[in-house]
């Protein structure tokens, strides 16, 4: 089926016959990096997604503290017919406080589920356009930053190796073309506590699953909460590198070029 206009006597168009337009002053056709099959000539802006990524990141935070006063009232409850207090408290209040702490943790599953797809699809998003600032720079292809995130024990790593040729693409943010220092702060923190949050997780939800008596909920739901607080700190250190990535490669779609390559026109609605 014909798509495309034909610019040849023999009818094939612009792609079959590889006559194809030269591209605009002053940009050139990326280098494809790792696996960097279908990159595009120009960066697409990430600031919507960003804006998304930081408020659903947000919600999670509020999920967590929900999680983390529903977790407490449950464990003083328990502590209190632990140390034989149970006077005062009565068999409905602990039903209610549990059905409450269950809810928070179904909240807390669906904005986490919710967040993910969107902070991957950004993730994605800023690696597909390092592919554009720099493909040198980048140790793992683009399909890494989605299939990373799912490989058994290689997530703890996978998509590190992506974020940081993200990191030093967009890093070359200065006028001339040079490359300029940033500090890795950002992403080495996130990183380095999203998994510590992730261990915890797993490792205080086998407590909670494996609590009986009165004494380990009290222990369990006293360490679920801390690894709610420590997920809490994984999500604001997340925004702060969302920003940081989303605004050096803003900066870099405006001014910034490869070091031996021509600058390259700023990208519509990079500010956007």
């Amino acid at each position: 089926m014909r798509i495309r206009t034909a610019v040849t006597d023999d009818g094939l168009c612009t792609f079959c016959s590889g006559t194809r337009p030269p591209l605009p002053d002053g940009v050139i056709a990326p280098v494809a990096g790792p696996g960097g099959w279908g990159v595009a000539t120009w960066p697409r802006s990430p600031v919507g997604l960003a804006r998304a990524v930081t408020a659903l990141l947000g919600l999670v935070i509020a999920a967590d503290l929900f999680a983390i006063a529903t977790g407490l009232r449950v464990r003083a409850l328990w502590d209190r017919l632990a140390t034989d207090e149970a006077v005062d408290v009565s068999r409905p209040d602990v039903e209610s406080a549990e059905r409450l702490y269950l809810l928070s943790g179904n909240v807390q599953s669906l904005s986490c589920l919710v967040t993910a797809v969107v902070f991957i699809i950004w993730f994605h998003r800023t690696r597909r356009n390092a592919e554009v600032f720099d493909p040198s720079v980048q140790r793992m292809g683009p399909g890494w930053a989605v299939g990373g995130w799912f490989v058994p024990i290689a997530n703890f790593w996978f998509p590190y190796r992506v974020a940081s040729g993200v990191w030093e693409a967009g890093a070359q943010t200065r006028p001339d073309g040079g490359w300029r220092t940033v500090p890795r702060t950002p992403l080495n923190l996130w990183w380095g506590a999203w998994v510590v949050s992730l261990l915890c997780t797993r490792v205080t939800e086998r407590l909670w699953d494996r609590a009986v008596d009165a004494e380990e909920i009290v222990r369990a739901a006293g360490l679920v909460a801390a690894s709610d607080a420590v997920d809490i700190v994984a999500a604001v250190l997340a925004v702060l590198y969302v920003r940081a990535v989303t605004g050096m490669q803003a900066e870099r779609a405006l001014h910034g070029r490869a070091p031996d390559g021509p600058a390259q026109d700023p990208v519509p609605g990079a500010h956007r």
